[in-house]
């Protein structure tokens, strides 16, 4: 490992945020040092979506193994029977590579690792102007059922009531705005010591 504790950013928001279009566009930022974690699931992949690059996709039989070996340093169901969680395995790729950690998780995993990691953690999150704009914006995502879009609004506000207990939270009612305030507040917590 890394001879110097990683900083783990930890970006969390409702589905249909904004919330990968916003890490697409900070993550290669220089002054920002990060590498992106991928997070492991027991959902089957989406048309497009890669083993190892999007996810870690993983068995239930598996995830839970693992979940029980203590291999997660955070394991949320974020959904009945749909688990997301992130391996041990990536903080060490990510420390020994001498980065900073990105994380794109749900809100109770941020709220976990930022207990768990205390200063060395910063969490963000990315609100949708209002819930209707949300609804909008995943009816025009078309990746999911009413059923689903429904699901996801329910979880949504319940999120939001989670929002006052992050480090920062930032409006995603302009992606170019929402980006630099997102970038900012990362430099600034990179800065302390």
């Amino acid at each position: 490992m890394a001879d110097t504790q990683p900083k783990i950013i930890i970006i969390s928001a409702p589905s249909g945020t904004g919330k990968s279009t916003v890490i697409s566009r900070i993550i290669d930022d220089p002054t920002l040092n990060l590498s992106f974690s991928i997070s492991a699931t027991n959902r089957p992949p989406r048309i497009g979506e890669q083993d190892g690059v999007d996810y870690y996709f993983l068995s239930e039989e598996r995830l839970q193994t693992l979940r029980n070996e203590g291999e997660f340093i955070e394991c949320v169901e974020v959904y009945p029977g749909r688990f997301y969680g992130t391996l041990h395995s990536e903080l060490i790729r990510i420390s020994e590579a001498n980065r900073n950690l990105l994380l794109d998780i749900d809100v109770e995993g941020a709220l976990s690792i930022k207990e768990r990691f205390g200063a060395t953690a910063f969490a963000i999150f990315l609100e949708p102007p209002s819930l209707e704009i949300l609804r909008e914006r995943l009816i025009n995502r078309a990746t999911d059922s009413a059923e689903v879009i429904e699901q996801r609004l329910s979880r949504a506000a319940y999120e939001l009531s989670l929002a006052p207990r992050f480090d920062i939270a930032i409006i995603n009612d302009n992606l170019d705005r929402a980006v630099i305030e997102v970038a900012d507040a990362i430099r600034t917590f990179l800065r302390k010591e």
